[in-house]
C-alpha cells in the first residue's frame, strides 16, 4: 500500500566486554545516522546502564532492573546480568510491543558487555534470532578495546572471543578496533595497524610471546589457537575513531552491506554501486552516500572557517 510504513526495518546489535565503548558508540552513531537524515530509535537492552547519554527509544530497564534482581535472588552482578537477559527473552512480547510502532526507524541496540552472553549462552542470541522473525535485519557490530593490539597475548586472546562471538551470535558481523584515537597512548605496535585489522600471518606473534619467559612454556597451546583462528579466516577488524567522521563513515559502509540497508527499496539503488558494493570496492552511492559526503565536507568547512576566525 503507498505511502504505508516499511515492513523491514534495520540496525545494529552493538556488542563488546565491557569498557570497549559500546554506550559512546551508539550516542556518536546515532548523531552522525541523524545528521544523514535517518530515524534513529536507540534501544537499552542493559539493564546496568546507568545515567545514558543519548535519547533512548526504549529501555529494558523498564521491563526488568539488576538491581532489583541482585536484591530478591541474592546474585551478583554476573549472575544477575544473565537473569535479566533470560527474563527478557521470556518476555519478548513487551520489547516487541515496544518496537512495532518504531517501524521506519534505524535501530541501535546497546547490548550488554558480559562476554558470555556473546559466547556460549542461549538468551541474547535468541532474542536477535526472534527478532529476525520480526523482520529486523541486524548487524552484530562487536567492538574492541584497541589498546590490546600492544600485548601479543591478548591480541591472541581477543581473536579467539571475536571468532568464538561470530560462530555463536548467528548474524552478519562487523568486528571494530575502537578507540583509535588513544592507541598511541598504550604503546608502541609490534607492527602496522594493518598488520591488526586484516589479522596477518599470526606467526610473527608467536615469536615475540616465545621471547617472553611466561608464555615460552605455553608455544604449542598458543600455536594451536593460532591455527584455529586461522583455519576459520573469518576475524577481521576496521579501525574506529568515534569522534572522526570519515571513520564512523567506513563502519557505516560496512554494517549497510552486511545487513543489506544499502540495498534496500528505502533508497534507491544504481545496479552500478551495488556492483561495486558487492565486490567490496571502494564505491559512492548517490543517495545516502552522497549525503555522506556532503555533511563531511560542510564539517570540514565549518572547521576551516572556525580556524580562520581564530
Amino acid at each position: 500500500m503507498a505511502g504505508a510504513a516499511p515492513t523491514t526495518a534495520f540496525g545494529q546489535a552493538v556488542i563488546g566486554p565491557p569498557g570497549s565503548g559500546k554506550t559512546t558508540y551508539c550516542l556518536g552513531m546515532s548523531e552522525f545516522l541523524r545528521a544523514l537524515g535517518r530515524r534513529v530509535a536507540v534501544v537499552n537492552l542493559d539493564p546496568a546502564n546507568e545515567g545514558l547519554p543519548y535519547e533512548c527509544a526504549v529501555d529494558v530497564g523498564e521491563l526488568v532492573g539488576l538491581g532489583d534482581v541482585m536484591d530478591a535472588l541474592r546474585l551478583g552482578p554476573n549472575g544477575g546480568l544473565l537473569y535479566c537477559m533470560e527474563y527478557l527473552e521470556a518476555n519478548l512480547d513487551w520489547l516487541r510491543a515496544k518496537l512495532d510502532p518504531l517501524r521506519g526507524h534505524y535501530f541501535l541496540f546497546d547490548c550488554p558487555g558480559q562476554v558470555e552472553l556473546c559466547t556460549h549462552h542461549g538468551a541474547l542470541r535468541s532474542i536477535f534470532s526472534q527478532m529476525a522473525h520480526w523482520d529486523l535485519r541486524l548487524t552484530a557490530v562487536h567492538l574492541v578495546d584497541s589498546h590490546y593490539c600492544t600485548d601479543p597475548a591478548k591480541f591472541i586472546s581477543v581473536l579467539c572471543t571475536s571468532l568464538a562471538t561470530m560462530l555463536h551470535v548467528e548474524l552478519p558481523h562487523v568486528n571494530l578496533l575502537s578507540k583509535m584515537d588513544l592507541i598511541e597512548h598504550y604503546g608502541k605496535l609490534a607492527f602496522n595497524l594493518d598488520y591488526y585489522t586484516e589479522v596477518l600471518d599470526l606467526s610473527y606473534l608467536l615469536d615475540h610471546l616465545a621471547s617472553d619467559p611466561f608464555f615460552r612454556h605455553y608455544r604449542q597451546l598458543n600455536e594451536k589457537l593460532v591455527h584455529l583462528i586461522e583455519d576459520y579466516s573469518l576475524v577481521s577488524f576496521i579501525p574506529l575513531n568515534i569522534q572522526d567522521k570519515e571513520s564512523v563513515q567506513r563502519v557505516l559502509q560496512a554494517v549497510d552491506k552486511a545487513n543489506g540497508y544499502c540495498f534496500g527499496v528505502q533508497e534507491q539503488r544504481s545496479l552500478e554501486a551495488m556492483m561495486s558494493a558487492a565486490v567490496g570496492a571502494d564505491f559512492h552511492f548517490s543517495t545516502t552516500l552522497g549525503v555522506q559526503e556532503k555533511y563531511l565536507a560542510s564539517s570540514d568547512q565549518s572547521v576551516e572557517q572556525e580556524t580562520m576566525q581564530l
